[in-house]
Formats: structure tokens, C-alpha cells, sequence
């Protein structure tokens, strides 16, 4: 009786998720869910860099493990793959919250961060007569014109009291009205170095000489207030801060943490899937400013968008980023593992200063 032998199994050829930009074969894979957000995640000839990238493919060496990464459009579908178990974890620009954690788990902080606001550069324009007119209403200027009308008006009064008890003194009527008017109208014209007449008497003349270097000094300062007013005003938008944000068209990413914070504080929410298109929206003027993630604000700003728009204001809403995992997963305990034994023999560091300190971190 013969006996059959088996036929010698072929390997089968793995299905590769088209958007997968990296697939190796492996008895032990990871699916990781990740979406381009410079300088967290970039896409480059259908292969994936990035601080994320280069802190999971540190994590995975650490574990022994090989990865798939599958590329989602937006926030929205990273945590739903995730959270689906379609994904084994998501990485990128993931803030914890509160409310993510009701159905997800986080891995420990991977970076410390906060939102901040980016703005068109228009230092480069010429000043309108709106510009200037501007600065002749801001308190700055009017607290210096009060001191020049304080300044004009002592120094009138004295040369008042003391020229009219000179007959042969500059005022044509002694009178307080219209000598006073007199006496303001020298002591206006000497801070404008324009007086055509001297006091007559000796102490009027010591005043008079007090009074020119005292113009000097002022006009001086005069000039530099104006000047450094107009500077601030040509440097300055109409958004400067979160405090300016209510009713301003901002863009954002739809599903982050930014547009959950524009929709409570008033702002006109404008969300895009990706954050490139927010940069577009914000350069083409159909939006006033782009709310993000500060260190991928920064990173454009430094990058591609140099001399085109700029950060303005402070770091707000304190986030941590984390990697995502869905609940009861049997890799959080390994990765968090991983992530201490890298800040503790400096790999984690290496990464961070590669992206966030250096000045080209792709070189």
C-alpha cells in the first residue's frame, strides 16, 4: 500500500494593507496605527521617519518584535482602529485626555507639550495709514502727550509770574487771560526748539535755558515712544495670544484636542484632516490662525514655512502625548518597559535632541 507524502507547504504571500508603508514577515508582528504629522510621523517615498517612528522602532528592538505600520488620515481613525483592535497600538502626536481614556488605554507620558497659535508673517509689509493712525489712539502715546502738556504748562506759569512783573518782560498783557496763553504758546514753542522771543528778566532766562535742555531730553524720548509704537504696531496681528482667538476663523485637525478647545472658547472652527491643509488654509487667508500642537507648529514654522507665517504667544492647555493601546492590552506592561530602559541608557534623549534640539533633525 502506498503512502502519500505532504506536499511541501508554500509560504503564503502576506497582505499588505495598501497604505502600509513598512511589512516584514514575522512568527511575532505588531500592527501599528500611526498618521503623518511632522515632525512626529513624516512620510518620505512611502517610508515613515519621525520622532514616533524612531521611538517605536527603538521600543519594538527592545521587545523583540518586527512592525507594520498603517497609515490613518486623522486622529479619528487612529484611536477608532485602535480601539476596534485592528491595530495592536497607535503612535504619533496623541494627547491622553480624560475622555480617551474612557475607552482606550495610554502608555506613560512620551513627551510633555501644549497647544500654541501660528500666524501669517506680514512684518515684512509696508505701513498703512490705518497702522499709523492706530498708534495716535493706543495709551502708550497718551500717556506721553499728558506728560508734554504737564511740562508745557509749569514752565508757562513760571515765566507768567515772573515776566509780568517786568515792564519791559515778552508778555503784551500781564493778565493771567491772555498772558498764560502767551507763555504756553513760548514754552510749547521751545520744546519745539520754534521760540522767536527770550524772556527779559534774569531768573526767567535761568527757567528759559532749564527748559531747552529739559525739550531736548523730551523729544528724544518723544521719538522713541512713536518710533517703538509703530514698530509694535507693523509686528503685531490681531491675534497675539489665546485671549484673541474668540471669533476668529481657526484651523485645526478634526478630532484633536485643539479643535475640542477652539469650539469651547468661541472660536470659528475650521477642521481639516490633516494638518498640511490647515497650513493651506491659513497661507491662501481663509483662516486667521492655525491652533496645534506647539512642537509640530514649530517645526513647520522652522522648516517649510520659514519666512511665511510664525508662532505668537505662549505654550497653553498642557498636554502628554502617549502611545494608545486598546483596553486590557497584553502589550501595554512590555511597552512601558521598553520606554524606561530607553531614558535610561540615553536613547530616548538621542531621539528627542535628533528632532527637537537639532536644527536640521532629518540630516
Amino acid at each position: 500500500m502506498g503512502c502519500l507524502l505532504p506536499a511541501t507547504a508554500q509560504p503564503a504571500t502576506p497582505s499588505v494593507n495598501p497604505r502600509s508603508v513598512e511589512a516584514r514577515s514575522s512568527a511575532k508582528v505588531i500592527k501599528v496605527a500611526t498618521r503623518v504629522v511632522p515632525p512626529f510621523v513624516i512620510e518620505e517615498n512611502k517610508r515613515l521617519t519621525g520622532f514616533s517612528i524612531d521611538l517605536w522602532r527603538s521600543i519594538a528592538n527592545e521587545m523583540g518584535v518586527q512592525t507594520t505600520f498603517v497609515v490613518q488620515p486623522d486622529v479619528n481613525q487612529l484611536l477608532q482602529t485602535v480601539q476596534s483592535r485592528q491595530a495592536d497600538l497607535g503612535i504619533a502626536a496623541v494627547s491622553i485626555t480624560s475622555d480617551r481614556y474612557k475607552s482606550l488605554d495610554f502608555s506613560q507620558p512620551i513627551l510633555e507639550s501644549g497647544l500654541q497659535i501660528l500666524v501669517r508673517d506680514e512684518s515684512a509689509s509696508h505701513f498703512s495709514p490705518l497702522s499709523i493712525m492706530a498708534v495716535f489712539f493706543s495709551p502708550a502715546l497718551w500717556q506721553v502727550l499728558g506728560v508734554m502738556v504737564l511740562l508745557i504748562l509749569i514752565p508757562a506759569h513760571i515765566i507768567w509770574w515772573l515776566e509780568r512783573r517786568n515792564p519791559q518782560g515778552m508778555l503784551s498783557n500781564t493778565a493771567y487771560f491772555p498772558g498764560i496763553f502767551q507763555a504756553c504758546w513760548w514754552s510749547a514753542a521751545t520744546l519745539a526748539t520754534q521760540a522767536d522771543e527770550m524772556p527779559k528778566s534774569a531768573a526767567s532766562r535761568v527757567i528759559a535755558v532749564i527748559w531747552m535742555f529739559t525739550s531736548v531730553v523730551f523729544v528724544a524720548y518723544f521719538t522713541a515712544t512713536v518710533t517703538t509704537s509703530l514698530t509694535i504696531q507693523q509686528l503685531r496681528g490681531t491675534i497675539n495670544g489665546p485671549e484673541d482667538l474668540p471669533n476668529k476663523r481657526v484651523a485645526t485637525t478634526a478630532g484633536s484636542t485643539s479643535a475640542v478647545y477652539l469650539a469651547e472658547h468661541n472660536a470659528e472652527v475650521l477642521e481639516f484632516p490633516r494638518i498640511d491643509e490647515a497650513y493651506t488654509a491659513l497661507l491662501q487667508k481663509k483662516a486667521d490662525a492655525v491652533v496645534f500642537d506647539s512642537p509640530v507648529l514649530l517645526y513647520y514654522a522652522a522648516q517649510a514655512g520659514r519666512g511665511k507665517v510664525h508662532t505668537v504667544g505662549p505654550v497653553f492647555r498642557r498636554e502628554s502625548y502617549g502611545i494608545v493601546f486598546p483596553p486590557n492590552s497584553p502589550h501595554e506592561k512590555a511597552v512601558n518597559e521598553a520606554l524606561l530602559t530607553l531614558r535610561e541608557n540615553g536613547t530616548y534623549q538621542d531621539l528627542y535632541d535628533k528632532w527637537f534640539t537639532s536644527k536640521s533633525p532629518q540630516d
